[in-house]
């Protein structure tokens, strides 16, 4: 017969969090009464503290669910606490049925045996400046949707802006766009907007314009057109928002700055 294999305790005062969207299951030890239930107001993870505390708690594990665990992260953080914020993947291999409560004293056990390893988390600068990036980010990608949708009616229009511009948002075709959502349907009048570094000319692009002039589908590329320009103010809000940031961050090199004057008595 095979002996059992056992493993060594390696963390002995350590507990387990199971994270929620409502409340939060922590665990001090494997016993169903060293398991208990809070919620997830700023009370809820101040208490969460508090008991640990009192149980001599100094390591915590816990998973990355979402983001509902970045509020009990930084509480955790802030009152002293070593945290490992563990990958899912590595902390749902618990037998039988799933339940909050066995979830956390899973978690527990698998810290406590010294099995989990932390994910990797930002400084706080580093997080601040993604937080504004990811936000540009997604208006981009909304700004692009809507640059798709402004292309897509004036194809139903009839209105071949793409065949005579390499971009419709550039600079001739949205000035072509936002006379046309101001009522301008004429061609010729149209192609006056073409910028000089236009290949095609003004009388190819009013060739293209002449449309159907169906007021539904002008409608919606009206409202499109809108949306773009609401999506570019707040991309340039981001923009100015990360300068800003970057400029309190980024110090200049002080070798820079003694090179600085030798290197413009040289250019003289």
């Amino acid at each position: 017969m095979s002996k059992k294999m056992e493993l060594d305790i390696i963390n002995f005062h350590c507990a387990g969090i199971d994270i929620g969207s409502r409340s939060h299951f922590v665990a001090i030890g494997q016993d169903l009464s060293d398991v208990k239930e809070f919620g997830v107001y700023a009370e809820d993870l101040n208490a969460i503290c508090t008991w640990l505390k009192e149980n001599g708690i100094t390591s915590v594990a816990m998973e990355s669910t979402g983001s509902y665990w970045q509020n009990l992260y930084a509480e955790l953080a802030k009152n002293g606490f070593d945290i490992v914020l563990a990958n899912g993947k590595f902390t749902k291999n618990a037998k039988g049925k799933k339940t909050d409560v066995k979830d956390a004293r899973w978690i527990q056990k698998l810290h406590a045996l010294g099995l989990l390893s932390s994910s990797f988390l930002p400084d706080q600068t580093t997080e601040i400046l993604r937080t504004y990036c990811r936000q540009r980010t997604n208006w981009l990608q909304l700004a692009a949707e809507t640059s798709n949708k402004m292309q897509k009616y004036l194809k139903l229009l009839n209105m071949r802006l793409d065949v005579v511009v390499k971009d419709v948002c550039g600079l001739t075709g949205l000035k072509i766009i936002e006379d046309i959502c101001k009522g301008n349907l004429d061609p010729n009048s149209l192609a006056e907007h073409r910028h000089y570094n236009c290949r095609k000319s003004e009388e190819e692009i009013a060739k293209a314009l002449k449309g159907n002039e169906r007021q539904d589908f002008l409608f919606g590329l009206k409202q499109e057109f809108e949306s773009y320009q609401f999506y570019q103010k707040k991309i340039t809000a981001c923009d100015k928002q990360i300068d800003i940031f970057l400029k309190k961050q980024i110090k200049l090199d002080p070798l820079k700055k003694n090179l600085k004057p030798k290197l413009n008595h040289i250019n003289e």
